[in-house]
């Protein structure tokens, strides 16, 4: 139910305490107990003291209401700390990945403390988001930049230290200073990534690996019984023992119109590792194989990258942090020197070896080691890894600047199961998403599904902020961040004293929930509403059983909460049915839509409000690990209409929605809400029976599931 956070509920009984629970961290303040209960198996109850009740929304949130209540604190993803979307972090397999492009789920590089050193180790993102925050840039001896928000951390030769703080007063706190040194291994003045969807980075990388490692053949043979008779007989092979590099060349080929077949070349022994093959026997694809590894006559940026991540997968090894490239052939030793030079690295040419084999070997340790893996991207997961290493500097990460850069800027933050990451090749403490993680030591995945955070005497500190002289009985929204009837509802019997001081202070307020407990409420609600307006919201999204499980696992049925709309209009309640999110390709049909509207109707809604999917921050990746596990076919139909940052379903897609739910709103004798100027989707305006305070009506939140 609420718009940053996936809500699990299980389908609740009047009267009796529920199992499980949901997202739920925020801000502590003066935790009482923690509680755990048989009835609710492997959930935690924090209990806290609230020190305010109300909350006010920002002033630039287009929506209709200007005060909150959240008894209950879900899933906000309130962090402190936040990086530049363009910032290169490592990957476990030794790959680096702008922070834009990371997923949860992927697995980065970390540190743990292993005696009195720190060791590189794996570690999985289990949570990524977005905020908008003021910068920084940091600027490093080494010409490494980073652009941060002020409160992000960084591992320094003394210790954790935030980008910016004070010596004194409130904001006193450990923080970057110039002659700081971070820990790590640096990037340099720019951190580039290859570009694997670049032809010439594709081109590169089959001249580096065809020439490297390849057979080509062009040979005249005998024809078999006729010996004055010849044929010429045109062969490609390429046999590996890493399938990464072998999938590439092959995929590469292909995009080139290239079609090759795979077999295994050799299937190992106790002392050689098995090597499977591609091959064509085709006169035309091996001259297309020749164009394309023809030597280029001014060579571009992509193609040098390309040809030495080929190159280095044919004829590359890292081994005791020294990466070297072998080959015996002058033509390619001397393309590799010059893509290498031409690209900003430091190289050696060493040898012969007896064989007559020559090095070329990468200098300026781990530093330009990460660069060169950065920059190339080769295939070969092996040969680039630095997991198990020793936490060492080796490059001069003396911080030199700290600048603000005066504007807010859209910044991104995960949560990784080692609590940090290699950020631009230092160490970067990640955010445990909110304040309290590290205040109860709260593991930053599961953790997050089964600690609840319970505002115990919120109905009583409500009772003091209403009675102040300076409240203006203005509209209060319930449900639009945390659902007020979820499952801990059931237990703790918060809302009957919010619902009672609102109403016995003359303030109108709306509900929108998930939770069928809305019905226990509804005699207390038949009393307050002689006081005041109040507006009841029930969020029904799928109509679909099977695809309800799917996406909302344990939530009460859709049956189960159109009872609860039947149940408030016959209570006397004007009631809307949010059908938020609509999903692409999967309840966008007419048919599902067409059941949605008539089954809303059926029971007794007096609006329909809907939306497509919006997908902002942190839900974005968990809705993708959703759908690459249940509906994989469509990750890329998804990711085509949400790209990058993007939030929100595309302008075209919002116009034909509307297009198709118009006639099913008219055939069904539905009225439509008013359409939200910032989301596409629609706000409530159920008509009022009471008359209003001089403070205005509540209207219902545009919130959305996801």
């Amino acid at each position: 139910m609420c718009s940053n956070s996936w809500v699990r509920w299980n389908t609740q009984e009047l009267g009796v305490e529920q199992q499980g629970t949901l997202p739920g961290l925020a801000r502590l303040n003066n935790l009482v107990r923690s509680v755990q209960t048989p009835e609710f198996a492997g959930v935690t109850f924090h209990e806290v003291l609230a020190k305010s009740a109300l909350n006010k929304v920002p002033g630039q949130s287009y929506v209709p209401f200007g005060w909150t209540i959240n008894p209950y604190r879900g899933c906000q993803h309130a962090c402190a700390y936040c990086l530049d979307p363009d910032t290169s972090i490592t990957l476990a397999d030794g790959s680096n990945r702008p922070l834009r492009d990371v997923e949860v789920g992927d697995v980065l590089v970390g540190t743990t403390r292993v005696g009195r050193y720190r060791k590189y180790t794996p570690s999985t993102v289990l949570a990524k988001w977005s905020t908008r925050k003021p910068a920084y840039r940091i600027r490093l001896a080494d010409g490494t930049t980073i652009v941060a928000s002020g409160d992000h951390r960084f591992l320094t030769e003394r210790g954790w230290k935030y980008v910016t703080g004070a010596m004194n007063g409130t904001d006193r706190r450990p923080h970057l200073t110039t002659g700081n040194s971070l820990i790590g291994f640096g990037v340099g003045p720019s951190p580039q990534f290859a570009d694997h969807v670049s032809d010439e980075y594709r081109l590169g990388y089959l001249t580096g690996m065809v020439r490297g490692d390849g057979m080509m053949l062009e040979r005249d043979y005998p024809r078999t019984g006729k010996s004055d008779k010849t044929y010429r007989a045109y062969r490609f092979r390429l046999a590996l023992c890493d399938d990464e590099a072998l999938e590439r060349t092959g995929a590469y080929l292909s995009h080139f119109g290239v079609r090759t077949t795979e077999f295994v070349f050799s299937t190992g022994a106790t002392n050689r590792r098995p090597m499977r093959a591609i091959r064509t026997s085709s006169r035309q694809h091996y001259q297309q194989i020749s164009a394309l590894i023809a030597w280029p006559a001014d060579p571009s940026a992509a193609w040098r990258a390309g040809f030495l991540a080929g190159i280095f997968d044919a004829e590359g090894s890292n081994s005791r942090g020294i990466v070297q490239i072998s080959n015996s052939n002058q033509t390619m030793l001397e393309a590799t020197v010059l893509a290498l030079a031409e690209l900003g690295f430091d190289a050696v040419l060493g040898g012969p070896a007896p064989n007559g084999v020559y090095s070329v070997r990468l200098r300026g340790g781990l530093p330009s080691r990460q660069r060169f893996f950065g920059m190339t991207q080769p295939a070969i997961s092996r040969k680039r890894g630095i997991i198990g290493s020793t936490v060492k500097t080796h490059a001069d990460l003396r911080v030199m600047s700290v600048e603000p850069l005066g504007a807010e800027l859209d910044l991104l933050d995960i949560t990784t199961s080692t609590g940090d990451f290699i950020a631009n090749g230092v160490v970067s403490h990640n955010c445990f998403a909110r304040p309290t993680h590290e205040y109860l030591d709260l593991d930053a995945g599961d953790d997050f599904d089964r600690e609840i955070i319970v505002k115990v005497n919120v109905a009583e500190v409500l009772q003091r902020e209403l009675v102040r002289p300076s409240w203006q009985h203005e509209p209060v929204a319930l449900g639009t961040n945390t659902d007020p009837y979820q499952r801990a509802e059931g237990r703790y019997s918060l809302m009957p004293g919010i619902i009672d001081g609102l109403a016995s202070s003359g303030t109108p307020f709306s509900i929108l929930t998930k939770g069928t407990l809305l019905r226990r409420d509804l005699p207390l609600l038949q009393a307050a509403r002689e006081h005041v307006p109040i507006d009841l919201a029930m969020s029904i999204a799928v109509y679909d059983d099977e695809v309800q499980r799917s996406i909302e696992p344990g939530t009460p049925t859709t049956a189960a909460r159109l009872a609860t709309v039947t149940a408030a209009r016959e209570a006397g309640f004007d009631c809307s049915v949010f059908l938020m999110p609509i999903l692409p390709y999967l309840t966008d049909t007419r048919a599902h839509l067409d059941e949605a509207v008539r089954r809303a109707k059926a029971a007794g809604a007096t609006r329909l409000v809907y939306s497509a999917l919006h997908l902002r921050g942190s839900v974005k990746p968990w809705f993708f690990s959703w759908l690459a596990r249940e509906h994989p076919d469509l990750v890329d139909r998804y990711r085509a209409m949400y790209p990058g940052a993007s939030a929100y379903a595309p302008k075209e897609y919002r116009a034909w929605l509307a297009e198709r739910m118009r006639p099913l709103l008219r055939a069904h004798r539905l009225e439509r809400g008013r359409e939200d100027v910032v989301t596409g989707g629609v706000a409530s305006t159920a008509p009022r029976r009471t008359a209003a305070p001089s403070s205005g009506l509540a209207a219902a939140s545009p919130t959305m599931l996801f």
